[in-house]
């Protein structure tokens, strides 16, 4: 039994499909098919059933799954003290973020994080919110830049800064003239989301209850999803209807204002919030804070609409066109 096999078997329960888990380890479907029924051998046991329609855990299973995942995190905790005397600003870091997020600010703090902390390569994995959590608890990713609410055992979760969601629209929109748009002007209609199962669709409908469909009821618009903010801003240009997005998604430049037009919501605004979260045990103190410091530095967000900030007595001062 070895801890690579535990990580396939941890992986195979959470993905119940072996291309997908393989794709997440790294390795070819053969290699982890092969080391999971090495160790369901060596145990005597079946953990998995294997059927056409997919992967299914067995009881017994869950609970060695289970026992696993608890072992890499261990171990991954065991990896944090070992290097907790190191240099804490060489060596990689491992950042995991949401395709909904990293876009819009790993261009802007990249650079400055580069300048800062020049031994210390950023690796980026970007993915779904519940893998996200999972490798960092596992100790696959060091921190990552997601967005509120999270919350995760052992996890220490740092709010970054607030940012406004705004209204995407066309030009000619019955909405494009207003100074500001109230929450009782959408038309529900035409609302595009993202598809199901993205943290910012669950947070627009927070903000937006009125957009939830009544009953069932669905109409052409409605149905209508995208899988990333690009599909919302190409489906918005096209006329296909409006949405929400964050100021620095709807800002993006590839549409001029003549097509596409960005409106603020009247006080009080709805907000999402950016945060910060890594290992209670991570031991690259510096590393987490310097990542901060370079992410806060950096983003429009924090400089325009954050008012509680706390002035940095040292550290590397650069221009920002935002602020």
């Amino acid at each position: 039994m070895t801890l690579t096999e535990l990580r396939y078997i941890v992986a195979l329960g959470q993905e119940q499909h072996f291309g997908r888990a393989a794709e997440r380890c790294n390795v070819s479907q053969p290699t982890l098919s092969i080391a999971v029924k090495k160790l369901e051998d060596e145990l005597g046991v079946t953990l998995f059933e294997r059927a056409k329609q997919g992967v299914l855990v067995t009881p017994l299973g869950e609970r060695i799954i289970a026992m696993a995942s608890a072992v890499l995190e261990r171990t991954a905790e065991i990896k944090d003290v070992a290097t907790g005397d190191a240099n804490q600003l060489q060596g990689p870091l491992a950042l995991g973020t949401l395709p909904t997020v990293g876009p819009y600010l790993l261009p802007q703090f990249i650079p400055l994080l580069q300048e800062m902390a020049n031994s210390m390569p950023l690796f980026v994995e970007e993915a779904a919110q519940q893998t996200l959590a999972a490798k960092l608890r596992n100790g696959d990713l060091d921190a990552l830049l997601v967005t509120a609410p999270f919350s995760e055992p052992d996890i220490v979760v740092q709010p970054l800064f607030e940012e406004p969601l705004v209204l995407l629209v066309p030009a000619r929109h019955r909405l494009a003239s207003k100074a500001t748009v109230a929450l009782d002007d959408l038309d529900p209609a035409e609302v595009l989301l993202l598809d199901e199962g993205h943290a910012f669709r669950d947070q627009v409908l927070s903000v937006f209850p009125q957009l939830r469909p009544q009953d069932g009821a669905s109409n052409t618009r409605t149905s209508m999803r995208g899988s990333t903010f690009e599909t919302l801003r190409h489906m918005v240009a096209s006329g296909l209807g409006v949405t929400v997005l964050p100021q620095a998604a709807a800002q993006a430049p590839l549409y001029s204002s003549d097509i596409l037009v960005t409106k603020h919501f009247s006080e009080p605004a709805p907000k999402r919030t950016v945060v910060l979260a890594w290992r209670v045990s991570y031991p690259r103190h510096k590393a987490i804070d310097v990542l901060r410091r370079a992410i806060q530095a950096s983003s429009a967000a924090y400089w325009n609409y954050n008012s509680a900030r706390v002035p940095e007595t040292a550290g590397l001062m650069i221009e920002n066109r935002d602020w």
